[in-house]
């Protein structure tokens, strides 16, 4: 009968700790060999024989990097592209048909702003002094003098008086009447010349619409031609008038319905007080009888 190996060599602590040792050692090292065995296999040169390798120098190297350098900078100058400033941009979407329209459109309605400005001030519609002078007339009795005073002033007021100074012979209602109808051709004038901005503010959203639906076209004009891969430079194009021309003429409707707003309000409340205020200066004539001719 055979003899077990552990009764002829009973197992020591010292073995034991050998024994694991050589095993850890071989776990260790086993996938390392069979890494480089297959690096071996595939024709990977060995690392040593890349670190020893020599250093390229030389112009040929210099030449290397010089157009490796190159090829970068082209590359950048490339990628980034000519800029563009937003004016030239603005210029080159909208196009020359509608930059002139818009131009001219705006230009105008500086214009008509700064004539309803003007129009639309005090001085011009009820000048206090009138009002003053008017009055120290009518208390000194001198109404001839107010009459030629209010004649030759050019304001809205001066013609309200003076149209009704002339008609008082007729009767105090009739110089109402008078006054009445110079007060409304006076607002009429003023509203017709007001009217031109609401024109303006209600066009330039409609010019704008047209260019968006004509740069949608065009985009999906080229989206039909194009065939199944259409050059995005030519659809940004379509759209890029799209949307700058309703940009633009909401840039130019918004300020002028705006403007023709605040100056109609103005104007309704000065023209209400020249109504009022021509109606007390001649109030003392209330009581006034024409003279009918008995002959």
């Amino acid at each position: 009968m055979l003899m077990k190996c552990t009764d002829l060599f009973p197992p020591s602590p010292l073995k034991l700790l050998v024994a694991a040792v050589i095993w850890l050692g071989l776990a260790v090292s086993a996938p390392a060999a069979l890494a480089q065995d297959e690096a071996d296999e595939f024709g990977d040169p060995p690392a040593a024989a890349v670190d020893d390798a020599p250093a390229a120098d030389g112009p040929a190297a210099d030449a290397g990097a010089g157009g490796a350098a190159g090829d970068d900078g082209a590359a950048d100058a490339g990628g980034t592209g000519p800029q563009k400033s937003l004016l030239g941009w603005t210029k080159d979407s909208l196009g020359w048909p509608y930059v002139l329209i818009f131009l001219a459109l705006s230009f105008t309605l500086v214009s008509l702003f700064v004539m309803n400005l003007l129009a639309a001030r005090r001085e011009t519609l009820l000048p206090q002094e009138l009002v003053d002078e008017f009055e120290e007339k009518l208390n000194q009795k001198k109404f001839q003098d107010a009459y030629d005073l209010a004649r030759s002033d050019e304001s809205v007021l001066g013609q309200v008086l003076s149209a009704g100074l002339a008609k008082l012979s007729k009767g105090y209602n009739k110089a109402l009447e008078g006054m009445q109808e110079v007060g409304e051709e006076e607002s009429m004038k003023l509203e017709h010349r007001l009217s031109y901005m609401a024109l303006i503010g209600n066009l330039s959203p409609m010019i704008g619409l047209f260019g968006t639906v004509q740069g949608m076209i065009s985009s999906f004009q080229v989206i039909a031609l194009g065939g199944a891969t259409p050059k995005p430079a030519d659809l940004a194009a379509g759209i890029s008038t799209a949307l700058f021309t309703t940009l633009v003429g909401l840039a130019v409707a918004i300020p002028a319905i705006a403007a023709y707003n605040i100056l109609r309000n103005r104007v309704a409340r000065l023209l209400l007080e020249v109504g009022v205020t021509s109606e007390n200066l001649m109030s003392r004539f209330e009581d006034f009888q024409p003279q009918v001719n008995r002959n």
